[in-house]
């Protein structure tokens, strides 16, 4: 017969706190999904085993740069001093900078055992929401990683060109593989602004799918892998000459300059660009309601 146990933790009021008072900062070190499926291939790839670490009271080792004063936990009051208050040297759950502190302290200890942090760059701040339901009819479908394949990358891109009714905005897509059977990220997301033709907004879905292949390649050069003439496969031939067309023109000449990248890329032969057919279009998946054969096809292709 067990005795039952109860565990409780201290912690603060984290809502009562403000900004540029009781902190200055507040970050959360939490990975991006598409790193960790980077990882997960690699390690596949590479036939490794795979340790999974976990750091109990994680939030309680961070020592605190701001003064914090909490009151005294009721039941422990000091009945000599009733109206003192505790200040903190560490941080507590619910307080606001508890995920940096405990951040800046992990970042301090590797660096002490040799390891060194990354210098993040704009590219790094291309940020993808991922929003992708699993039907209960789809429920055995899942990522798939053998090790015996290639690590290649490879890209899929296409747009859904006004797409969404009220606003008329088009949609970016993009699907990036490893080898070819392994997909590490997908993405579908609304253009930031209207688009005046499809052409525009293809040329825009390209480019975007084509920054998410940058920070891939950043990623697998930490692993030993440089890869260059990365090729990209879309299902609109005007989309590829636009983008391997270096004058601009006057199709194109209205659109933000921060999507002409693409064209300075080609030119330096990191990514390639080919033409799939619409059947053969992984993207396909995100743009437009499939009729069930295709679907099938598509998806199984993908995952």
């Amino acid at each position: 017969m067990k005795k039952a146990r109860n565990k409780a933790h201290l912690v603060p009021k984290g809502y009562g706190q403000k900004e540029g008072i009781d902190f200055e900062e507040s970050f959360a070190p939490v990975a991006r999904l598409e790193a960790v499926r980077l990882f997960v291939a690699y390690a596949a790839h590479k036939s490794f085993l795979v340790f999974q670490m976990d750091v109990k009271t994680t939030f309680l080792n961070g020592p605190l740069k701001e003064e914090v004063d909490v009151n005294q936990p009721d039941g422990f009051v000091d009945p000599y001093h009733p109206d003192q208050v505790y200040r903190l040297k560490k941080a507590l759950y619910r307080l606001k900078q508890a995920p940096r502190a405990w951040y800046d302290e992990l970042s301090k200890f590797l660096v002490s055992k040799g390891f060194s942090k990354a210098k993040p760059t704009e590219k790094h701040l291309t940020a993808v929401k991922q929003i992708f339901r699993y039907l209960k009819n789809i429920i055995n479908i899942g990522l798939w990683y053998p090790k015996d394949t290639g690590f290649e990358l490879t890209a899929f891109s296409d747009s859904d060109h006004e797409g969404y009714l009220d606003s008329h905005k088009s949609t970016s897509c993009g699907l990036q593989f490893l080898g070819g059977d392994k997909l590490v990220n997908w993405s579908s997301k609304k253009q930031g602004y209207t688009s005046m033709s499809l052409a525009e907004a293809e040329y825009m879905s390209l480019s975007a799918c084509c920054a998410q292949v940058l920070w891939l390649r950043t990623q697998l050069t930490d692993y030993g892998f440089h890869f260059d003439k990365i090729p990209m496969y879309y299902d609109s031939k005007a989309t590829i000459a636009i983008s391997c067309n270096l004058v601009q023109h006057s199709r194109i000449k209205h659109i933000d300059v921060r999507y002409h990248f693409i064209k300075e890329l080609g030119e330096k032969g990191i990514v390639e660009l080919f033409f799939v057919g619409t059947e053969c279009q992984l993207a396909d998946l995100f743009t437009k309601a499939l009729p069930k054969i295709g679907l099938s096809v598509l998806s199984d292709d993908s995952v």
